[in-house]
C-alpha cells in the first residue's frame, strides 16, 4: 500500500506503508486511510521528526533503534542488493520539506482524501 500526502503547496509526497506509518506514529498522527496534519500542527511534526533523526543519529554505532526498518534495493543480480538501511533522515525529508512549505502557505496536508 501506498500512502500519497497532498498539500495546496507544493507536490505530493508518495511513500511506502511502512515509512508512512513510522513518520506519522513519530508526528503523533494515527495512520489510517485519510488524516490531516494542520498548519497548527505542523511545527510539532517537524520537531518530532528531527529529535527522532537525532535520537537515531546518536546512537552508538552499529546499534540501530527498534523502529529503524532495513529496507533493501531490489533487484536480479546480487551486486544490486545492500544490507545497509535507508536512514530516517532520507526517508523523511521530503514530507520535513513538504511541512515546511505547506506551513509558510498557511495550507494543510492531508492523506488519503
Amino acid at each position: 500500500m501506498l500512502y500519497k500526502f497532498k498539500s495546496q503547496a507544493t507536490a505530493d509526497v508518495i511513500m511506502l506503508r511502512d515509512s508512512a506509518e513510522e513518520i506519522l506514529r513519530i508526528v503523533g498522527k494515527d495512520a489510517g486511510p485519510t488524516g490531516i496534519i494542520t498548519v497548527a500542527q505542523i511545527p510539532g511534526a517537524v520537531a518530532a521528526l528531527r529529535a527522532e533523526i537525532q535520537r537515531r543519529e546518536t546512537a552508538a554505532p552499529g546499534q540501530h533503534a527498534p523502529d529503524d526498518v532495513a529496507q533493501q534495493v531490489s533487484g536480479d543480480a546480487p551486486e544490486q542488493a545492500s544490507d545497509e538501511p535507508i536512514s530516517l533522515r532520507r526517508r523523511a525529508a521530503p514530507f520535513i520539506e513538504m511541512l515546511e512549505r505547506s506551513a509558510a502557505d498557511g495550507k494543510d496536508v492531508v492523506w488519503g482524501v
